[in-house]
């Protein structure tokens, strides 16, 4: 029983001041602070944690709504084969799993609504790039240099471990097994555990150290820690000298195409491209499931703008669409989310434009429309802390499942960074242009280069110096001003893109001209997808069980992404039974319909229930009436709702079911003879009542316009009974 009189504690507020005050702490470690300064805001850090730990615990206790059964939703996972081990039989790996037939076509239904509702009504251009990635983009992009983890090794076996979740569960174990600790005490190796990704190498070598930590599996020595760069590298040819990667991210191959692309699109900007594929990064340790894996499928977008101009021409038509939003300034602050419509977060400058807003409210929508839970939604913007030195803003669409608020769709304003890279190593201008609608007269840098001397000077690498000069001078600015200053300066010599020029090889001067096209370098808007994770959201959050019968598990899909949309039972394995039901088939599937048939020998009702469990919504049942009446029972996956159809109207109604042209309560119950509402307990063996199967007669009851059951005369009719109904 709760103390009513309690003060109440706002969770919210103290999981901002938290968040803030570990980011004091994190900007002084930074800093190289004195312990003397840094000891004190730490005691503030763990203080504030343990109270927000202990108001989180007694919100948990007032919270009325049902856990998440783990168990029943991995059992079901497992057991339909939504996700299993890959090369289970042979021990598995960690990291690695095969999607079943029912995740298949689930993922690629998903896939097929992220293209509806992106590429083809945003005209965006798709590519397939290659997954193996020539060493010299990746370290152009930063990711050889800066995609690491720290890791230490088994000195005897060579077995690899993450370092700082190492040190984080060996404090576990070591605070369990030492329940006697002071307070002060358990504080202490708190505050080291939760600083456990904070650590330089040397630190976390010393802790090994101090707390003894040696390999979980062997009991054997540790490494010294080393940074362990996560993706995956190979050689590309037979030679072996040439190396690569494979590609822990799709985008680079749209940046390294951007001309071509422009191109494509007869130099029209904006545009955006697009690409589903796979990313591979070798995670130390791998964990929760789909969340963290070492093989991917990711649907990235690179939306290329202006810089000065990031308006979007359909900004309008989403303007009103109401999203959750978490602000830097509130994590910081209240803690607590805000709901408002996108255009009203990009007028008071909280999404920092037109564009980025587009996609956050185009990605809210289509979340929705694959059957998201939008309530376990929000969009999280970055601390200042956490955005790359060239963003303009950043927000990560966060979905809840059991394991919390999980990144599930970056989307990223990237600056012009991309790009720029890119081009100054290759000597490529990615670049575009607009023209003006009248000339107008600018001041602009000239270059002049003597090309004869650069050639003696330079022999094979000629060109690629010519290219970087005039890379400069497109650029223009103060970056001229800089190296001609150098250049009439003591020393007369320059370096530009690492290569030393010298007075009188090249010079710029201002001129004043009529322009009439102006070229730019565009920024890039990045909304990116992790596939894998949206599946599994997706698979938490349609998960549920009958409240009549927790053994009883329902994968709630809707029917657009549902991997089966509908079920096709014939009351009897019976052979007067068989060309119904294979015309049927064969009219679903030449319409498009995906479909099953299931003739075996249990009840109708256990049918439907293995139905619910990979998220079947519709099931057609064949039985004696068909035979005779040349109809059918139609039951819907979660109301159980059933009513009969004509086998003529069956295909036009079930399409439009699944496209969601038409409603089940309308255009189905209300359309068609109810036989069964619903509202009555249906057990896993598919009847009410325990009642055996046989022929007799059941009550048809149809709705009324008002949407209510009634049994007048003329809607009672007599029909042979059916698996699931009431006999009488």
């Amino acid at each position: 029983m709760t103390d009513s009189t309690a003060p109440v504690v706002d969770v919210d507020a103290l999981a901002a001041a938290v968040t803030k005050q570990g980011g004091v702490v994190k900007m002084l470690k930074k800093d190289g602070a004195k312990a003397e300064v840094l000891e004190p805001e730490v005691a503030k850090l763990l203080a504030l944690r343990a109270e927000f730990d202990a108001a989180r615990k007694a919100a948990d206790g007032n919270n009325t709504d049902k856990p998440f059964n783990r168990a029943a939703f991995d059992d079901l996972v497992k057991r339909k084969m939504f996700v299993v081990s890959a090369f289970e039989i042979h021990g598995g790996v960690g990291g690695l799993f095969d999607l079943g037939p029912a995740s298949c076509a689930l993922k690629a239904n998903i896939l097929d609504v992220w293209r509806q509702h992106f590429i083809l009504e945003e005209n965006m251009l798709e590519m397939e790039c290659t997954c193996l990635t020539p060493e010299v983009v990746l370290k152009t992009s930063g990711h050889v240099e800066k995609f690491t983890d720290l890791m230490v090794k088994d000195e005897s076996t060579g077995d690899c471990h993450r370092a700082d979740k190492l040190l984080e569960d060996f404090i576990d174990s070591f605070l369990e097994s030492n329940p006697t600790l002071s307070r002060e005490e358990q504080d202490e190796h708190r505050r080291v555990q939760r600083q456990a990704d904070a650590y330089t190498p040397e630190e976390l070598h010393e802790l090994f150290q101090k707390y003894g930590i040696v390999s979980p599996t062997t009991g054997n020595a540790l490494t010294f820690p080393f940074a362990f760069n996560l993706m995956f590298k190979t050689s590309i040819g037979p030679e072996g000298v040439a190396a690569g990667y494979l590609r822990p991210e799709t985008a680079q191959g749209l940046f390294v195409n951007f001309r071509r692309l422009l191109e494509y699109n007869s130099g029209r900007m904006p545009f955006a491209a697009a690409q589903i594929g796979l990313g591979f990064r070798n995670e130390i340790s791998p964990r929760a499931g789909l969340l963290r894996v070492r093989e991917f499928c990711m649907a990235e977008i690179e939306h290329f703008v202006n810089p000065q101009d990031k308006k979007h021409p359909k900004f309008a038509s989403l303007a009103g669409q109401s999203l959750v939003l978490f602000p830097n300034d509130e994590q910081l602050g209240s803690g607590k989310t805000r709901v408002m419509t996108i255009g009203e977060a990009v007028r008071e400058g909280i999404v920092n434009n037109e564009t980025l807003g587009f996609f956050m409210a185009k990605t809210w929508r289509f979340m929705e429309k694959i059957g998201m839970d939008a309530a376990r939604l929000r969009f999280r913007q970055h601390l200042k802390t956490e955005m790359a030195h060239y963003a303009a803003d950043c927000w990560d669409l966060e979905i809840k499942s059991s394991y919390g608020w999980v990144e599930c769709v970056g989307h990223a304003d990237r600056a012009c960074y991309d790009l720029m890279v890119h081009s100054k190593k290759s000597k490529v201008p990615l670049i575009a242009s607009y023209t003006l609608p009248e000339p107008r007269e600018e001041e602009v840098w000239v270059m002049k280069a003597d090309k004869a001397v650069i050639g003696k000077t330079f022999k094979q690498e000629q060109k690629k110096v010519m290219a970087a000069l005039e890379a400069l001078t497109e650029e223009g600015g103060e970056r001229v001003e800089a190296v001609l200053a150098e250049l009439e300066g003591p020393e007369g010599a320059a370096e530009v893109e690492g290569c030393r020029v010298t007075r009188g090889m090249v010079t710029w001067s201002k001129v004043k001209r009529m322009v009439q096209e102006v070229k730019y370098m565009p920024s890039v808007i990045e909304p990116s997808f992790g596939i894998g994770r949206v599946l599994y959201s997706l698979l938490e959050h349609s998960f549920y069980q009958r409240k009549t019968d927790e053994n009883r598990c329902v994968m709630a899909f809707l029917p657009r992404v549902a991997p089966i949309k509908v079920g096709v039972y014939p009351l009897l394995n019976k052979p007067e039974f068989a060309p119904f039901t294979e015309s049927i088939v064969g009219k679903l599937t030449e319409a498009g319909i995906s479909n099953r048939a299931d003739a075996t020998g249990v009840s109708v009702g256990r049918r439907y229930s293995r139905a619910d469990e990979i998220g079947c919504p519709f099931g057609v049942t064949v039985d004696y009436e068909t035979l005779a009446a040349q109809d059918v029972t139609v039951r819907e996956r979660d109301s159980t709702a059933q009513i009969r159809v004509p086998i003529e109207r069956l295909v036009p109604l079930l399409k439009g079911l699944v496209d969601g042209s038409k409603t089940w309560e309308k255009d189905a119950m209300g359309s068609f003879p109810v036989v069964r509402t619903g509202e009555e307990e249906e057990d896993g063996g598919g009847r009410r009542g325990g009642g055996t199967l046989k022929e007799g007669v059941v009550t048809v009851v149809e709705k009324t316009p008002r949407g209510r059951f009634s049994r007048p005369a003329e809607t009672v009719t007599s029909i042979p009974a059916m698996d699931k109904l009431r006999l009488e």
